[in-house]
């Protein structure tokens, strides 16, 4: 097999461009196109290497993906290098995403959208609870993270607690279990052993740490100091151009908050996103909520980019700008949210790569993440129940029960659990089936 030649920044940066329109699938289904061109066929990374960045990336709040593009694009190529490779698994999606959400507002009553948002909705009902089953026969090892994930299911649903309460009681419980039963409290290794060889990497599992990549206090202090200022200055720019109580800057606000709870992937944070632009801001209803994750599944990039729907929709809803820029005011609108939900991504990479190797094994470290992402199964079964409710009882619960969407959303769940079919074909599937119903006129 012939050894793999260097790559150049230009070579790289191309293939991370790709990777921004072919991702898509979510977090396994990125990972898994990630290990095929970069472990496999193109051998930039080791196996080896490849798994251990990913296990970090998966202790960190934020997209798990997303993460480890940044990760190796900054191993590969330095700061600049993670940059670009974090940008452009993000940039694509976005633009898509403001295009689809203008669609959305300026077209979403159109029998033919509305029609195919009416199949896709029971369709990501059915989707959220994989994503729930998903996440918990990975997660919950035995009976002590079976009953954290209990507690926060009751935590959320019967108690109405905040998601970031909840998190915060779930850290402390993994803390104290770590101290006395560290055995509940060990990672499962999820995405097992490095057991595989596919040749000679260009990062190879002995390749000596790069020097941009050996920890030093100076180069830690240089990163958090980049990214407080890089956080302020917008942060800043929007509180006094718009005033502290403008939907731009309590967007950039709630989502920096939102972007340190997302232990677990997206369907975890989405509760607290739903709590936040749905309940608290007002900034759009729970259908739309429902619409925006099934855009969010349907376009390449992370699940989480759902953000810029949220944001798209509450600039223009909200007209910002004035009658007359609906969608300049939907569009910077998704542009601040999708910025400060990844910047501390970003900032986690750079900053906590050259940590990674004293932090993997510490179990004091690990316990609190193991106790949070238990947790999140029961704030996603929390999230799945809520859909339910809004899409078969559109009404509430004195309003009429939608027997096509149930039937919709129990054929979704056949096609995800018993035929194992792919999330973007069962939602392209239950599109169609609610456009024939509404152009029929049977619902």
């Amino acid at each position: 097999m012939s050894e793999p030649i260097s790559v150049s920044f230009r070579e790289a940066f191309f293939f991370w461009l790709k990777l921004g329109f072919i991702s898509f699938g979510g977090p396994a289904g990125q990972i898994a196109i990630m290990h095929q061109e970069l472990v496999e066929r193109r051998r930039w990374i080791s196996e080896k290497r490849f798994l251990h960045a990913l296990n970090y990336c998966m202790v960190l709040p934020g997209p798990e993906a997303q993460q480890l593009a940044t990760y190796i694009g900054w191993l590969m190529h330095r700061t600049w290098g993670g940059i670009v490779a974090g940008v452009l698994f993000v940039l694509p999606s976005l633009f898509i995403l403001i295009a689809l959400s203008w669609i959305y507002m300026a077209f979403g009553h159109v029998p033919l959208v509305a029609g195919l948002f009416y199949g896709i909705k029971p369709a990501v009902s059915a989707i959220v609870v994989q994503a729930a089953h998903r996440i918990g026969s990975r997660a919950l090892k035995n009976k002590v993270l079976w009953g954290i994930a209990a507690a926060s299911f009751v935590a959320i649903f019967a108690l109405n607690l905040p998601f970031p309460l909840i998190v915060l009681l779930a850290a402390i419980t993994g803390w104290i279990g770590s101290k006395w039963s560290p055995a509940s409290f060990k990672s499962g290794g999820g995405h097992g052993a490095a057991d595989k060889s596919y040749g000679t990497a260009l990062i190879d599992d002995h390749t000596p740490t790069p020097a941009h990549a050996v920890f030093s206090w100076a180069g830690l202090t240089k990163v958090l100091m980049i990214g407080a200022l890089l956080w302020l200055v917008p942060m800043a720019y929007l509180s006094t151009r718009f005033g502290w109580d403008h939907a731009l800057t309590q967007m950039g606000w709630f989502f920096t908050k939102a972007a340190m709870l997302t232990f677990g992937g997206a369907y975890a944070v989405l509760p607290y996103v739903y709590q936040g632009a749905v309940d608290h801001h007002g900034w759009l209803q729970p259908a739309q909520m429902i619409d925006g994750l099934a855009l969010g599944e349907t376009t390449p990039g992370p699940l989480i980019m759902v953000v810029a729907f949220v944001g798209f929709v509450g600039g223009y809803a909200k007209a910002l700008f004035g009658p007359d820029a609906l969608f300049m005011a939907g569009a910077v609108a998704a542009t601040v949210v999708t910025w400060f939900t990844f910047l501390p991504s970003f900032v986690f990479i750079l900053a906590g790569g050259p940590l990674v190797e004293s932090t993997h094994d510490d179990i004091q470290f690990t316990a609190p993440l193991t106790a949070i992402t238990a947790a999140v199964v029961g704030v996603i079964l929390n999230l799945a129940l809520f859909f339910a409710y809004h899409v078969l009882w559109p009404q509430g619960f004195s309003g009429h029960f939608d027997v096509a969407s149930a039937l919709i959303a129990v054929a979704a769940a056949v096609a995800l659990f018993r035929f194992k079919r792919n999330v973007i074909h069962v939602i392209a599937a239950c599109a169609l089936i609610g456009l024939v119903l509404k152009l029929a006129g049977l619902v």
